[in-house]
């Protein structure tokens, strides 16, 4: 027998005694929730979609209720598609609904185990979680606004000089705010390599995210599988993508790093992050692991997330006129009197439609429609089904924004249904409680991400006009766990 025969015959033996012990040896509490029919052994692995999961979350949703639950080769999986359940088990219950699944492709072999996205409940996460909200909490964003502000013009400027590339004008944009805020970095106006980097790593977590993509994820013991064996490609990919992930924490921090001790750094996160590491030798390596994962999460995020929205409000006027026109008509109503001025976060209270407009752009098309699995570390009883420990636990933002008995028409682009007597409604469902994720896990970044969000979008409708260059648009997404309009003109 040959060594690849071997290491399957490893692998199916390890299978087949998983399924003995999760299968037929145990003895449930509780009915599990409602879900499609499953075959044995396998689960329902023939019914996860490769693409666009969300549509077949929201599908089962509709005909079994809103807690799904469906396994795949052993592993539960509970999908949530309401409010009432999401906020009574990932909130109410955060104590055990905020770890994350493990995921060893991600975490273990492609080294995104340095973000505290993907980590493990518990201190370290703490810890990290921490020194990522003294940077980007409500109170401390504001003092990035006038770098948001300033790269908003610049923006500007090239998509007045090259209209046909704002596609790669809006990844720039966003790259070189996070790179200038983060690391004091200027990034280069075209071929940057920090901005080639975060690209190439999140396509890497965006295909690897997803629940059971990679064998490895419900097996761990095949990560010590060699990448020569047929049927190991994952190997090679994961050390490909862990070779990218490796510049992306530390290319930029020791730029930076490298530029302090030469005194010529601007200001940054992380030159702040430096200066005030331990004296201690023990305590400072600590603290400097921590201070590199935190910048290089806000580097990946900030990099590449909000432009997904940003593409999004590109395709959104150029398909409806009309709200372009009603948005530009008020900002001329603001901001048009007084020459030489673009919008800034002063006007924000008094652009109540825009504000709806942006609102809208969030519950249209999300970023990642089916958000990113939380983990039960405990079995659980909750409404008389039992959730098993270990679960995968996945909230559908995706269903939430096209419940019509919320938002009416839910698939038609209207941000006149945020407001009522020229106001925002406050009673109407603010997608920003949904679409940045949930509990403790929810997106620490969101209130710079939305800072982002408003300068371009109030910046170009002043001063553009988007039209489509063919005759008819479609709202058309690509499938990955980050959604992204398909590229159109």
């Amino acid at each position: 027998m040959d060594l690849s025969s071997i290491s399957l015959a490893i692998a199916a033996a390890v299978f087949f005694f998983t399924m003995y012990i999760k299968v037929f040896r145990r003895r449930p509490s509780a009915p599990l929730p409602p879900g499609p029919s499953s075959l044995p052994l396998i689960g329902n692995i023939l019914d996860m979609p490769a693409q666009a999961a969300w549509i077949q979350y929201d599908r089962w949703l509709k005909e079994y209720g809103d807690i799904v639950h469906v396994e795949v080769l052993g592993k539960h999986i509970i999908i949530l598609g309401s409010p009432y359940h999401i906020s009574n088990l990932l909130e109410k219950r955060s104590s055990i609904y905020s770890n994350r699944p493990r995921m060893p492709m991600l975490n273990e072999l492609m080294g995104w185990d340095f973000t505290f996205g993907l980590m493990p409940y518990g201190t370290l996460w703490r810890k990290h979680r921490k020194l990522f909200h003294d940077y980007f909490n409500p109170g401390v964003v504001e003092r990035y606004q006038e770098t948001q502000q300033a790269q908003t013009k610049s923006f500007m400027r090239r998509l007045h000089h090259s209209p046909d590339e704002f596609l790669e004008h809006i990844r720039h944009a966003f790259a070189s705010t996070i790179m200038m805020i983060t690391y004091g970095i200027q990034v280069l106006d075209s071929g940057d390599p920090y901005i080639d980097v975060a690209e190439k790593a999140v396509a890497g977590v965006t295909q690897a995210v997803h629940p059971g993509r990679f064998l490895v994820d419900l097996f761990p013991i095949l990560k010590y599988v060699p990448a020569w064996v047929p049927g190991a490609g994952f190997r090679k990919k994961a050390a490909r993508w862990a070779a990218i992930n490796h510049t992306l924490v530390n290319a930029p921090y020791e730029a930076t790093k490298a530029s302090l001790s030469e005194g010529k750094v601007a200001s940054s996160i992380v030159a702040e992050m430096i200066s005030n590491l331990s004296k201690d030798h023990t305590l400072r390596e600590e603290q400097e692991e921590i201070a590199k994962g935190v910048a290089a999460t806000a580097y990946a995020g900030g990099a590449d997330t909000t432009v997904s929205t940003v593409q999004t409000f590109f395709l959104a006027m150029a398909m409806h006129p009309h709200v372009q026109k009603k948005a530009q008509a008020e900002l001329d109503s603001v901001i048009g009197a007084v020459p030489d001025r673009l919008p800034d976060f002063s006007d924000r209270d008094v652009l109540s439609y825009t504000q709806a407009l942006v609102l809208e752009l969030l519950r249209w098309n999300m970023v990642a429609p089916a958000g990113v699995p939380h983990a039960c570390t405990e079995d659980n009883v909750y409404e008389g089904y039992l959730i098993p420990k270990g679960s995968l636990v996945i909230a559908s933002s995706w269903s939430l924004s096209r419940d019509p008995t919320v938002y009416p028409e839910p698939n038609g682009f209207n941000p006149g249904r945020f407001l009522k007597d020229g106001k925002i409604n406050p009673d109407m469902k603010d997608p920003r409680t949904y679409c940045f994720g949930f509990g403790r896990r929810i997106c620490p970044g969101r209130h710079f991400a939305e800072n982002s969000l408003w300068s371009i979008v109030t910046g170009i409708l002043s001063v553009f006009t988007i039209t489509p260059k063919t005759e008819v648009l479609t709202a058309e997404m690509t499938g990955g766990a980050l959604s992204y309009p398909v590229p159109f003109q």
